[in-house]
C-alpha cells in the first residue's frame, strides 16, 4: 500500500485557520476530499494520513467526519490544548474513541517559547497520549531541534516522527546546524521523519538539485525504514504540485531495493500510524 504521510484540508469559512491568508493566494480557497482523491488515483497512492491545519478541536472533529465517509482516508492527525492540560485529558479520551484518530499535533513552530514542548505542565497531556497509543507530530524548525531532542529523551516510549525535514533552510542552500541535528536525532532516537514540506522551503524557481542535497541527509541518517513519503498537499501548491513531487520522491528513491521503496512510500506511515 502507497501512503500519503501528511496531507490537508480545509473550508476558509469555518474561520479556525490564523495563518491561512489571502496572501497565500494558491491555496486561499477550500480544499477537500474530491480535490484529492483523483491525484491520489493518478500518483498511484491507496490513502492518506490528514492532519491538523487548525488549533482548535473542532477542526480535529471536522477532519474524522470527513475520514468516516471516505476509506482512503485512513487515519487523522488532531490537535488539543495543551495548555489546559485537564481539558486536553478529557478530549483526548473522548477523540481516542474514534478509530481514526492516530495522533496529536500542536503548532509548535507557531509557539514564541521555543521551550515550549517542554513545559512540566504538559505532561499529564504527553503520558496520556501514550496511554492511549496515540503518535506525536513534531512541526519543528531548526531553532526547535535542541528542545525536541531532551523532548525525545523525556519520552522515548512515545511514538514521533519529525514533519518536513525540520525545514530545513533550503532557500538559504544551508545546512547547518540542521545536517547534525537531524543526525543527533537519527542516531539517539527511535524517531521518524517525514520526506515532504521542502519545496515550499526552497527558492522561488528552485530547480531539484536544490533540494537533493537535503533528501540524501535525510535518508542517510534515519535509514528507509524510519523515513515516510507526505506530500503536505494543498500546501504543496504553492511551490509544486502533486504529480512533481511524486515523480521527485520516485527519482530519489531510484536505485533502492523494492523493499526500502516500499517502506518510505507506504510500509512506515501503515507501522508507524496504524500498527
Amino acid at each position: 500500500m502507497r501512503i500519503d504521510a501528511h496531507q490537508h484540508f480545509w473550508t476558509l469559512a469555518r474561520g479556525d485557520y490564523e495563518w491561512l491568508t489571502p496572501e497565500l493566494a494558491k491555496i486561499y480557497r477550500d480544499f477537500g476530499p474530491d480535490d484529492l482523491k483523483p491525484k491520489l488515483d493518478a500518483a498511484g497512492i491507496d490513502g492518506t494520513i490528514l492532519v491538523q491545519a487548525a488549533s482548535s478541536v473542532a477542526e480535529t472533529e471536522f477532519m474524522l467526519s470527513i475520514a468516516e465517509k471516505h476509506d482512503w482516508v485512513l487515519g487523522v492527525v488532531g490537535w488539543v490544548d495543551f495548555d489546559n492540560p485537564s481539558k486536553a485529558i478529557g478530549d483526548l479520551e473522548r477523540l481516542a474513541e474514534h478509530p481514526k484518530l492516530v495522533g496529536i499535533r500542536p503548532l509548535i513552530e507557531n509557539i514564541d517559547d521555543h521551550n515550549w514542548i517542554l513545559r512540566p505542565a504538559h505532561d499529564p497531556v504527553f503520558r496520556m497520549m501514550m496511554e492511549l497509543d496515540l503518535t506525536f507530530d513534531a512541526l519543528g524548525r531548526v531553532w526547535l531541534l535542541d528542545p525536541l531532542m531532551a523532548f525525545f529523551d523525556r519520552y522515548p516510549d512515545l511514538r514521533c516522527v519529525i514533519d518536513h525535514c525540520a525545514k530545513p533552510r533550503i532557500a538559504d542552500q544551508v545546512m547547518q546546524p540542521w545536517a547534525d541535528q537531524m543526525a543527533r536525532i537519527a542516531a539517539d532516537h527511535d524517531v521518524y521523519c517525514k520526506l515532504s514540506g521542502l519545496t515550499t522551503e526552497a527558492a522561488p524557481g528552485w530547480v531539484v538539485e536544490d533540494i537533493t542535497p537535503y533528501v540524501d541527509h535525510v535518508l542517510d541518517v534515519f535509514g528507509p525504514k524510519r523515513v515516510m513519503f507526505g506530500s503536505d498537499w494543498p500546501v504543496l501548491e504553492l511551490q509544486s504540485d502533486y504529480p512533481e513531487w511524486v515523480r521527485l520522491v520516485d527519482g530519489w528513491l531510484d536505485g533502492y531495493s523494492d523493499d526500502d521503496r516500499a517502506a518510505i512510500m507506504g510500509d512506515n506511515a501503515a507501522a508507524f500510524y496504524l500498527g
